[in-house]
């Protein structure tokens, strides 16, 4: 079952190692999401280190409450002495000044109701960047699905660039209705109809050469009930005129490759396989890697049996012209809700004295899958193994799962008696006297329905789909010392099914006509989870980590706790008897934003307190080498890059960006 196609490998890609790809050239620069289009926010800054750590102070901030940003979601880029970002649920764009953090400029695109209903709005995590004859363009995609090309310096639309789209208040260039596109009956105003599906965006769209490769968005599949959707195709345009360029079908039509892992027919009329989290790529291959969520619904997938190719899997597409290269498939039928959640990190390796250039993605399930970037084949074996059968009316599971044998997890993957709190006998009693109404198991324990033959209430899922790693807190690369960190936490969901029928009265704007089996049974990710009468989570701690990998060898270098222990959970310990001698530092349990530069690796999390911090971690031990609080949590992603001499760190803090420099950096600053 193991999901590579080498047939449609281009001989000559074999012997290209793309140099220097993976590193940031240019310390003055953050040109893409995660910097480069390895996806690695590394820098190569180096003002900072941990001696003058202590000394960084707020050089401004910039409040984009007007502009109604709320999560803080987007990482902006620097480019040409500029910044770029989008903000709020209008996904406005916006250019500020570096030095000060003034707004330059601002684009709004026009509204719609199809952009109103989004529910990815507050998601667009940042812009793309492409050169047209030396011409600066900032490009990005809408929640109501619209490509817009502004001019870098003006923020103005381009000319001559795309189709008009024939909706009142939009220009009359520089923008391109991608639903056109998709080959879905639509409406330019409502967009595609609820009964037919559902398509939004939550990332910036990468420009790899002279191709804009565009990925997609879906209601999230834990609030639907219904089978029907549209597929996340995915969609290139040429950067220099908007023209369309190429689709690919994310579920495989008759005569396509995978189409036969659709069975019942159910290719016709289901979808999603989105390509939500961020794209990352290798111009020098001409190489755009996309991962991908699952199909339509979380949890229950019984309508479409199969292993349903695209879902839950990295596709390394050819820029221009979409002809697949390689594909690996993470999940096969995909329902615990393990979508692929961030960027795929391109590396190029040494492993056992043979150069290899890499792809890493992390993901919820608590593994890294680590592939040669060019053929697909795995750097370290990916073995098919035996997982169990679902006893859920009409589901039909993949008897076997993909589980990578090297690196080790970093996440506790399944829960047993052994995972559960027990620093004392009362504790470990109750949590066995907890754990009573659910059924324990491995990594792909399969959901159970209410009326289930065993009487439990739900299946414990862990991680669940809130992590090990997810979009909160994308993993980042050091490209010099080939090492991989990530922030993980212990998130286990409780997996609980009900009549489709009755499901379907909680998701009022659910996608389809055809009401499913089986569906989630809350209105959220998950049914309720398990809280130990201590107030403590049911398992053991550390309940969220960093944790490093040499991806040279695949050895761990370390696993740190992040944050601190909050002061709830040692109150909580103390009323059970526990030293903290013996539970050590739990970590907050919060993912964390980073960024590494030559010297360092910097995350945000909270003291026990509550204190938002800043801790500087020395790269090879994890130990802290610098720590200072910080002006506010941040959240989402973190950068670093140099304007006029001086570096900066760039924190998201809700609705605001946060600058932070040395103080000769704000020698001509203001806060704003």
């Amino acid at each position: 079952m193991q999901a590579i196609d080498l047939r449609k490998v281009l001989v000559p890609f074999l012997m290209l190692m793309s140099p220097g790809l993976t590193s940031a050239q240019d310390a003055d620069q953050w040109f893409t999401l995660g910097n480069d289009f390895a996806h690695t926010r590394y820098t190569t800054a180096d003002e900072l280190s941990p001696e003058n750590f202590g000394d960084l102070e707020v050089a401004w901030e910039w409040d984009g409450a007007s502009f109604g940003a709320v999560s803080g979601r987007s990482t902006p880029s620097l480019i040409d002495g500029l910044l770029y970002t989008v903000a709020g649920y209008n996904r406005h764009v916006i250019a500020i000044d570096p030095k000060t953090g003034e707004t330059v400029w601002s684009y709004r695109e026009p509204k719609t109701p199809r952009a109103e209903y989004s529910m990815r709005a507050d998601y667009g995590k940042g812009v793309a960047f492409g050169y047209i004859d030396g011409q600066g363009v900032v490009l990005i995609v809408s929640p109501g699905f619209f490509l817009t090309a502004l001019d870098a310096k003006t923020g103005v639309p381009l000319d001559d660039w795309g189709v008009p789209v024939g909706v009142d208040g939009f220009p009359e260039s520089g923008v391109v209705d991608m639903l056109k596109d998709l080959g879905h009956p639509y409406d330019p105003y409502e967009g595609i109809p609820l009964e037919t599906g559902y398509i939004t965006s939550s990332s910036p769209p990468i420009v790899v050469n002279d191709t804009i490769v565009v990925g997609n968005s879906a209601e999230q599949g834990y609030n639907q009930s219904r089978i029907e959707n549209v597929p996340g195709d995915i969609l290139a345009y040429d950067l220099r005129t908007g023209d369309f360029k190429w689709k690919f079908n994310v579920i495989p039509k008759p005569g396509e490759y995978g189409h036969e892992t659709w069975e019942n027919d159910a290719w016709e009329w289901t979808g999603d396989v989105s390509s939500w989290a961020p794209l990352s790529a290798d111009p020098d291959n001409d190489l755009v890697y996309i991962p991908t969520n699952s199909a339509t619904i979380d949890y229950y997938g019984g309508f479409r049996p199969g292993d349903n190719l695209y879902g839950a899997s990295i596709i390394a597409l050819n820029a221009s012209t979409g002809e697949r290269a390689w594909h690996f498939q993470f999940v096969h039928h995909e329902i615990w809700n393990f979508d692929t959640p961030t960027a795929p990190i391109l590396m190029d390796l040494t492993v056992d004295g043979q150069a290899i250039p890499a792809v890493v993605q992390a993901t919820k399930q608590g593994w890294l899958y680590t592939f040669n970037r060019l053929t697909g084949e795995p750097v370290w074996p990916i073995e098919e193994r035996e997982v169990p059968a679902s006893i859920v009316p009409g589901e039909v599971l993949s008897p076997t799962q993909p589980h990578v044998t090297w690196p080790e997890p970093y996440s506790m993957q399944g829960i047993t008696e052994e995972d559960l709190l027990d620093f004392t006998p009362e504790l470990k009693a109750q949590s066995l006297a907890t754990m009573e109404d659910y059924v324990m198991g491995g990594l792909f324990n399969p959901p159970i329905h209410a009326d289930n033959p065993m009487g439990k209430y739900a299946a414990m899922n862990c991680p669940g789909g809130a992590g090990g790693v997810n979009i909160t807190s994308p993993p980042v690369a050091d490209p010099v010392n080939n090492i991989f960190y990530l922030s993980e936490h212990t998130a286990c969901f409780t997996l609980r099914l009900i009549p489709g029928e009755e499901a379907d009265l909680l998701f009022p704007n659910s996608t389809g006509t055809t009401t499913a089996q089986y569906a989630n049974s809350v209105r959220g990710a998950t049914a309720r989870t398990p809280r130990h009468p201590s107030g403590l989570p049911i398992w053991k701690p550390p309940y969220s980590t960093i944790v490093a990998y040499d991806m040279d060898t695949g050895e761990k270098k370390f696993t740190v706790p992040t944050g601190e222990t909050p002061q709830r959970y040692k109150d909580a310990f103390e009323r059970a008897g526990v030293s903290e001698s013996v539970y050590g530092n739990t970590g907050t349990g919060a993912l964390v934003p980073m960024v590494v530069t030559p010297t360092m690796l910097v995350y945000s999390d909270q003291a026990s307190d509550g204190t938002p911090m800043l801790w500087a971690l020395d790269k090879d031990t994890g130990e802290i080498a610098a720590e200072m609080e910080a002006p506010a949590r941040s959240s989402y992603g973190m950068s670093s890059w140099v304007h006029d001499g001086h570096q900066y760190i760039m924190l998201q803090t809700s609705s605001k960006l946060t600058a932070l420099a040395l103080p000769a950096a704000q020698a001509e600053s203001g806060a704003h």
